[in-house]
């Protein structure tokens, strides 16, 4: 049997049936004519205005694909109107001649508001750590590359001891109450042989048989079109309004919270290798983070860069490295359904997890290519809620479920196993903090990336297939893919729930 986890409740308990108290305070004010009009005995405005309740109480309680109609129709026309003004479209600086040489990022949309600094040296190879700042969010990240054997060969016993690693990093980030989210990102991205076309090109004897070089060839053709590349990736997020108070404590400034950060991603680093089964762990530098950003927008040119790493070992005057000013794509349009980079197509669609619970390693399905030049990437962010917040969140919902159920049984209706599931799990939610176990509310987000040539709707069709067929929900994240994209792809520490500082 896999290791299979269940025990997650929703977000919020209705309160009054299922309703939210906002959703019960308009829906209780908008009756109030309705009465006023069945007291005056006007029967002809009273029905018209209860048919006017009844559709305020579906467009206020009924959600339609994810969300409420209120939620569509603020979002379509946030996205109208920034289209009408053009800041849906963006346009590298260097696609026109006017590249700032300041080394700034030039990104869009939501990357827009970030600025990448050095830290100070660290370790023993004296490496500059990349620090991302957001000055949008008030956060800063800071990223690494990961390698783990993965879950595909694992017995149960290994999925216990990893997913049991997983919740003591957690509860250690949670204790410090210094990281606000932890995020990992994996990318698999097609084979394109750079690094096997290099080794040949260094160690093939010009004396060979030509049969023998014929074969090596057509094996490494075949095999190099059968074969993905997976890309890992871990960011911790910190916001500024925490950072800020630990950096005094090292001086303050960039180098401050630079050495603040480099504390935190230790201890990190140290949950990571020795509960989760990571065997590698490398803080990336600013160019190394650049070259990860531009393949996350162009992933064609991944064998470029490679290529010039390889000639840089041999050659001092070969520039290797990606600028920031270059990192992005030349032009990128956001689309009601996809995203639109460069020359290719992104369609997001976020993971609602089953009922019966989700098995470890079960998203694997999702990362299975099966397009040639189809990349498929999975972000999977575990916001770490404070102690405060987290009892008041539990007490909350607790309270709900309690009145939701007083209120079934005052009614006579019958309580459904759904409910009392839900509501078992709230009650038990309490018990948990209690003894020291910290409040997550993780979520997934799942992006395919597909050369223009191909259809961008039949690719999102083939990434809800995968998501269904590895035993969870897909949703659509229609008129924000640009935004789902930069969480899912870029390992730049976006968010899609964070909006300001915690």
């Amino acid at each position: 049997m896999m290791t299979v986890y269940g025990d997650y409740t929703r977000a919020r308990i209705g309160w009054f049936f299922g309703l939210t108290g906002w959703q019960l305070g308009l829906l209780t004010v908008a009756v109030l004519p309705v009465a006023a009009s069945v007291s005056a005995k006007n029967w002809l405005a009273a029905g018209m205005l209860v048919l006017g309740w009844g559709v305020l109480f579906l467009i206020v309680a009924v959600p339609a694909r994810g969300r409420s109609v209120t939620g569509w129709i603020g979002a379509t026309l946030r996205l109208a109107w920034g289209t009408l003004f053009g800041w849906t479209k963006f346009r590298a600086k260097a696609s026109t001649g006017q590249a700032a040489g300041d080394g700034a990022p030039d990104l869009p949309g939501i990357l827009a508001s970030v600025t990448i600094h050095e830290g100070p040296p660290t370790g023993h190879h004296q490496r500059r750590i990349a620090i991302i700042q957001n000055h949008a969010t008030r956060t800063w990240a800071v990223t690494a590359t990961i390698v783990h054997p993965g879950l595909g060969m694992a017995e149960k016993d290994d999925r216990d001891l990893y997913g049991a690693g997983l919740t003591e990093l957690l509860d250690a980030t949670a204790r410090t109450e210094f990281t606000s989210e932890l995020i990992f990102l994996v990318r698999t991205v097609p084979e394109d042989g750079a690094e096997r076309d290099d080794w040949v090109r260094r160690h093939r004897s010009l004396h060979a048989p030509e049969p023998v070089s014929r074969i090596n060839d057509d094996l490494h053709e075949s095999l190099t079109a059968a074969t993905v590349r997976t890309e890992e990736y871990v960011t911790v997020v910190v916001p500024e309004s925490r950072l800020g108070k630990v950096a005094k404590e090292f001086g303050g400034g960039i180098n401050g919270r630079a050495r603040a950060l480099y504390q935190a991603i230790a201890e990190v680093e140290s949950g990571l290798r020795a509960g989760v089964g990571v065997s590698s762990v490398e803080w990336l530098t600013s160019p190394q983070l650049a070259a990860a950003c531009r393949t996350g927008f162009a992933p064609g040119d991944r064998a470029g860069i490679v290529e010039a790493l390889a000639a840089a070992q041999h050659d001092e005057e070969v520039n290797a490295d990606v600028p920031w000013a270059l990192a992005g794509p030349s032009g990128a349009d956001a689309a009601p359904r996809h995203y639109s980079h460069d020359a290719w197509n992104s369609v997001s669609a976020t993971v609602r997890l089953p009922v019966k619970g989700a098995a470890m390693g079960a998203l694997a399905p999702v990362l299975a290519s099966h397009q040639d030049g189809e990349r498929r990437s999975f972000m999977v962010c575990y916001p770490v809620v404070p102690a405060g917040r987290a009892d008041r969140a539990s007490a909350n919902s607790e309270f709900g479920a309690d009145l939701g159920q007083s209120l079934r049984a005052a009614a006579r209706m019958k309580e459904r196993t759904k409910n009392r599931d839900e509501m078992d799990k709230v009650r038990a939610l309490e018990g948990k903090l209690a003894r020291g176990n910290s409040l997550v509310v993780p979520y997934a987000v799942a992006t395919v990336t597909v050369p223009k040539t191909v259809r961008a709707a039949e690719a999102g069709r083939r990434l809800d297939a995968s998501i269904r067929r590895a035993g969870f929900a897909p949703l659509r994240l229609d008129l924000a893919h640009d935004v789902a994209f930069a969480a899912s792809v870029v390992p730049m520490g976006i968010s899609l729930t964070r909006r300001a500082a915690v």
